[in-house]
């Protein structure tokens, strides 16, 4: 119960520092004190093309140069959903905070229109005493409602004019009265941050002022900013100490975007589910705001996932100099299979082409897709990759995935390894060469396999493919051709797309397309996507279960 004794009583904010202080030191065991933050940095850069490619970067963040801002996780909300969201995460982002404050990261927390509750706390103290920055930027104190003319012009990828509640009418009245039973008024019923989310007072701060805030930052020399919290296209971005204003000044600040919940209703534009407009919001910030990173990359395990978010995770490794498929994969997947999947990019890290980025995200992966061509890996990462298929979990290949990890003859680096049969053995295929890229080619539908679900929708007759067209005959026994390329007239015809099953019994779906030209084709891309979902099985989960009830830490 928030009782005034318990808000203004400095005597019990020192024994709760002390309990946190307790509890942050039996917590993780992982990384020692002060060591650095390594994260892999992702933000979205413009291709030639005029589109826009994902681009990771990986960092070394010092802890005593880091904060982590908690931005406006409030004890309850006017939406219930949201409520209930926040719940669910405020563990994930306590544990989040523990680590990073134990390593030596400054934790500022800002639970706007809140500082009432703290103002004897002295975490709030701290930040009222900060000494005045002398280099405090411009309109710091304001909102910022665009970083730039760029990100005004291109506006919010989905439509939350209406305060974006996504609660059903009848529970959303019933919520507001019981609001109402608590004292609180329905409309902005916040008096103080989550419970579930610990404050030390002996090194927290806490704040809802981008100039307080900019304070401490400077105090302590603070380069580095995580950033969690809600609501990632409204306060996340706009508030004085938010991404836009932090970004702008001139801090290497991120979004820690697995920590993070949208305000939409999937009953407005664009219309795609809750979870999939957060994929939105963070792919805009990617491109016009700041970097994103996961909790994982502090934390280690599974990046945080709300339970009533069923998509299926799939990791698209993408390693591959020719046909730009760093570029259409991602943006083909997010299009066609967002609200579906959970899409985990996995590239080649800068200076290094054999060693794949995240490739750890495989090993809860419910989908491997795969565009990678003549790459050695890391011994350690070729026994996740081998892991993976031995599991009996889905494949799909693309193109060069023919010959992902062969490198003719060549022989690996030491400590590389190659996977030369991962053609025969996982895709069935049999890559021998290409005809001329001069030559035009075309596919077809194989008559007999009209009946597959894969090419059921696809209409009789040729279409124009882009690329040469790739010599794989005879494909390896249990394989089932469902399309057919020539090049031009030669003959024979060759498969250009069949399914197969590895010796662990995983789907495996795989198409010699994938040229620039082919992701512009609907031919090519219904092929995919339905490739795609019948590797994956189709079945997208049942209802799963119900999400708990928010903590009852406001009553």
């Amino acid at each position: 119960m928030n009782t005034p004794a318990l808000q203004r009583s400095p005597g019990v904010w020192k024994f709760v520092a002390l309990v946190s202080v307790a509890a942050g030191l039996m917590g993780i065991a992982g990384a020692a004190a002060g060591e650095p933050f390594r994260v892999l940095l992702r933000d979205r850069v413009e291709d030639a093309a005029g589109g826009t490619v994902i681009r990771q970067t990986s960092a070394e963040w010092d802890p005593a140069r880091t904060a982590v801002i908690v931005c406006d996780m409030w004890d309850v909300h006017h939406c219930l959903n949201a409520t209930r969201r926040v719940s669910e995460m405020a563990p994930r982002a306590n544990a989040f905070l523990t680590e990073a404050r134990r390593r030596g990261a400054l934790i500022v927390h800002a639970p706007s229109s809140c500082m009432e509750f703290y103002a004897n706390h002295p975490a709030r103290r701290r930040a009222q005493e900060a000494p005045a920055a002398s280099n405090l930027p411009e309109g710091i104190e304001q909102w910022l409602y665009w970083i730039d003319d760029e990100e005004e012009a291109a506006g919010y990828p989905v439509d939350a004019s209406d305060g974006g509640e996504d609660d059903g009418p009848e529970e959303h009245a019933q919520w507001a009265e019981r609001l109402k039973a608590m004292g609180r008024n329905p409309d902005s019923p916040w008096i103080r941050q989550s419970a579930a989310i610990e404050m030390d007072g002996e090194r927290d701060a806490v704040t809802d002022s981008g100039v307080e805030n900019w304070n401490l930052l400077e105090q302590r020399g603070v380069e580095n900013v995580f950033l969690i919290g809600v609501h990632t296209n409204m306060c996340v971005l706009g508030r004085p100490f938010g991404l836009r204003q932090l970004a702008k000044s001139g801090k290497n600040v991120v979004l820690v975007r697995d920590l993070t919940d949208t305000m939409y209703d999937p009953a407005d534009w664009p219309r795609v589910s809750h979870y999939r407009s957060t994929d939105l919001v963070v792919e805009h910030i990617e491109r016009y705001v700041c970097p994103t990173v996961t909790s994982d990359q502090v934390l280690g395990g599974e990046s945080f996932r709300f339970r009533a978010d069923l998509r299926r995770d799939a990791v698209l490794i993408v390693a591959e100099d020719e046909y730009e498929t760093q570029r259409t994969l991602p943006r083909f997947f997010q299009e066609e299979l967002g609200d579906a999947f959970r899409m985990h990019c996995v590239f080649a890290a800068p200076g290094d082409a054999g060693r794949m980025e995240g490739l750890e995200a495989l090993e809860g992966a419910a989908l491997l897709v795969l565009s990678v061509r003549r790459r050695a890996l890391p011994e350690r990462q070729m026994r996740v990759l081998r892991e993976y298929v031995d599991s009996g979990r889905p494949v799909v290949g693309l193109r060069t995935a023919s010959h992902a990890f062969s490198l003719r003859e060549a022989e690996p680096e030491p400590g590389r390894t190659v996977w030369e049969d991962f053609d025969p053995e996982v895709l069935g295929g049999n890559y021998h060469g290409h005809h001329g890229n001069e030559v035009a080619t075309f596919a077809r539908v194989r008559p007999e396999a009209g009946h597959h679900a894969i090419v059921q929708a696809l209409e009789a007759g040729e279409w124009a493919t882009g690329g040469s067209l790739y010599q794989v005959s005879p494909l390896e026994p249990g394989t089932e051709v469902l399309l057919w390329g020539r090049a031009g007239s030669i003959r024979p015809e060759e498969p250009v797309a069949w399914t197969n099953h590895t010796s662990a019994g995983g789907r495996v779906f795989y198409t010699s397309l994938g040229h620039p030209q082919d992701f512009e084709s609907a031919p090519f891309r219904l092929l995919l996507k339905k490739g795609i979902l019948w590797a994956a099985g189709e079945e997208l989960g049942d209802s799963g279960p119900e999400p708990e009830a928010w903590a009852e830490e406001g009553e």
